[in-house]
């Protein structure tokens, strides 16, 4: 028979490593020591938008979150009832929004020639649109914006083409005129360097950036993104190019040239962009906004536990550059 004193120690080293096990990777008084908004965009984790708060509240030990699809919706699409019962599961885990990540603008230039990147694939639980509907998705997501209490709206440059060239000013004037929607309303409309639409690099976003003088655009960048493009100097080069007070929203994930020579996700950890630095380079900038974690990367799992691990390589970047 097993002694008593054997199996009260058993019990406490079972308390002890559930108690380990239930510690937020970070507290919250170095969260609220960061520069930085630190976040995850939620459908990295799960499509289950209460497990996704309860493991970046308390196991991630974060007050921000990123907001895109949930409930295999994307969050354009959510009901009333749905949207009542997001802010419901927000509050109870004492959560606040960084942007409505919307697809606004991933779509096809009319009368460019079709792009070999249209694809609904990559829309991220929404329908796929046309043009003519980009207008009703803007408005849909200002008014998200406004119920999720955040100020600030995502987009893309539509469908990248093989030559933007003929069509680059009208696009141009059509996210300013977005913009200045947004900013009547009080929204920041982020444009996010995305390697599959037209303004895609570190250098690509710098021209957008320069071209369209208007306060109410600003960046999201992107830097493994701008990598999947081709630049493998994103950071720093591309970084150098980008005018720094325009960013105001950051996406986290890494990527690496694969066995094959082709470019692919990876865990934060590894890869083209050392993080580190990059934080450090953004907190130096005088940026104040949201990092935020997009895994992006398969190659550990299930999605949670490939976000866990990025999340991870994300927190070891953050302390490493003192921004945590």
């Amino acid at each position: 028979m097993e002694n008593p004193s054997r199996r009260r120690f058993l019990k406490n080293a079972t308390i002890a490593a559930a108690a380990c096990a239930a510690r937020p990777l970070i507290s919250l008084a170095s969260e609220s020591k960061s520069p930085f908004r630190i976040s995850v965009i939620n459908d990295e984790i799960s499509q289950d938008f209460d497990h996704v708060c309860y493991v970046v509240a308390h196991d991630f030990g974060l007050s921000w979150i990123e907001l895109r699809t949930m409930w295999n919706m994307n969050t354009i699409a959510l009901s009333d009832a749905q949207i009542n019962e997001a802010q419901k599961i927000l509050a109870k885990y004492n959560l606040r929004v960084t942007d409505i990540a919307s697809p606004l603008f991933k779509t096809d230039w009319p009368g460019a020639p079709i792009s070999t990147y249209s694809s609904k694939a990559d829309l991220h639980g929404a329908a796929e649109t046309t043009f003519k509907q980009q207008d009703e998705i803007l408005e849909r997501s200002i008014s998200l914006a406004k119920q999720f209490k955040t100020d600030k709206v995502r987009c893309f440059d539509f469908w990248r083409l093989d030559d933007v060239a003929p069509y680059r000013e009208a696009i141009d004037e059509k996210l300013r005129s977005a913009a200045e929607v947004c900013g009547k309303q009080g929204i920041l409309l982020l444009l996010e360097n995305e390697f599959a639409c037209n303004t895609a690099t570190g250098r690509e976003a710098a021209r957008t950036m320069n071209a369209i003088r208007t306060p109410h655009l600003a960046l999201n960048w992107d830097p493994a993104n701008a990598v999947m493009r081709g630049e493998l100097d994103a950071f720093p080069g591309g970084w150098d190019a980008i005018p720094k007070k325009r960013i105001h929203h950051c996406h986290c994930k890494n990527a690496v040239k694969g066995a094959d020579g082709k470019i692919e996700w990876s865990p934060v950890g590894k890869g083209f962009i050392d993080w580190a630095a990059q934080f450090r380079a953004l907190k130096n900038s005088g940026f104040r906004d949201a990092v935020s974690l997009e895994t992006h990367w398969q190659g550990g799992g299930s999605p949670e536990e490939c976000s866990r691990i990025s999340w991870a390589d994300m927190k070891q970047a953050l302390t490493d550059s003192a921004t945590l």
